[in-house]
């Protein structure tokens, strides 16, 4: 409960499934967290729940790709705390449709979400984590940033948040803000537990499992604490071996080089 006591975090998409895990464990780490999200009835339930155990924690309806509802989340966190030591950019969706498929009205509001969103966040936190002495922002990108992936603009958006990730980590390492994205492969939550693509993915990863939204959260929790203290710039894939090599694992299970 206090290794990021003191600390004050700001944790987008947090009303449910992977940002949900990451609120609460900042928070039970000791950190006053603020919840952002569109989904006003999970976050403050979240809220209210995470103060019923204990820990210190709001809710704040955002729209993370809109710079004036950045705006109003600085300065509640301001006027709350008076200081910013977190952030974690987690908000974003998926479009599911191939690069023909895609409508240029898709193409814009998914990456209004998943790549303005992430910049607006990084811009208008800076200045308040430079004021409190620095800090930790952790950018939640995702494995299919390192490949093809079927989405072409979920891919694209993620993609982008990696080099992103890198040019703030190069701008605010003067201020002490690290910077570095967390990259998750197949982590299964209540949003995509009947995808039909679970099982095949699940297949081909080495690890033969899918991850948990938890899992996730113990590696933000570890960019956001001093434990990560030299880290910044980087890109921490957490995919059960996927990115690694599952399709040279798989021809090599095939062809009985390995065992499965």
């Amino acid at each position: 409960m206090t290794k990021l006591a003191n600390r004050v975090a700001i944790v987008t998409g947090a009303g449910r499934g992977q940002g949900a895990a990451e609120a609460r464990m900042l928070a039970a780490a000791g950190a006053a967290v603020l919840i952002c999200d569109v989904l006003e009835e999970e976050g403050s339930e979240l809220a209210r729940s995470l103060e019923r155990e204990g820990c210190e924690a709001r809710f704040l309806r955002l729209d993370v790709s809109s710079a004036a509802g950045w705006e109003a989340a600085i300065s509640h966190v301001r006027a709350w705390k008076g200081r910013l030591d977190i952030l974690v950019n987690n908000a974003g969706i998926i479009n599911r449709k191939s690069l023909n498929d895609t409508s240029l009205e898709g193409w814009n509001r998914l990456m209004a979400i998943n790549l303005t969103g992430t910049f607006l966040g990084i811009q208008h936190a800076a200045p308040l984590m430079k004021e409190s002495g620095g800090g930790s922002i952790v950018n939640i990108s995702s494995n299919s940033a390192f490949s093809g992936h079927y989405d072409p603009a979920y891919t694209a958006s993620k993609w982008a948040v990696r080099g992103l990730t890198r040019t703030a980590a190069m701008e605010y390492v003067g201020w002490g803000i690290r910077v570095n994205s967390v990259c998750p492969g197949l982590i299964v939550t209540g949003l995509n537990a009947d995808a039909p693509h679970l099982q095949p993915m699940i297949g081909l990863t080495p690890m033969k499992r899918s991850g948990t939204p938890e899992e996730v959260a113990r590696l933000v929790l570890f960019l956001a604490g001093e434990d990560s203290g030299f880290i910044t710039g980087e890109d921490f894939v957490i995919d059960g071996g996927f990115t690694a090599g599952a399709a040279y694992r798989r021809v090599g299970v095939e062809s009985g080089l390995y065992n499965d």
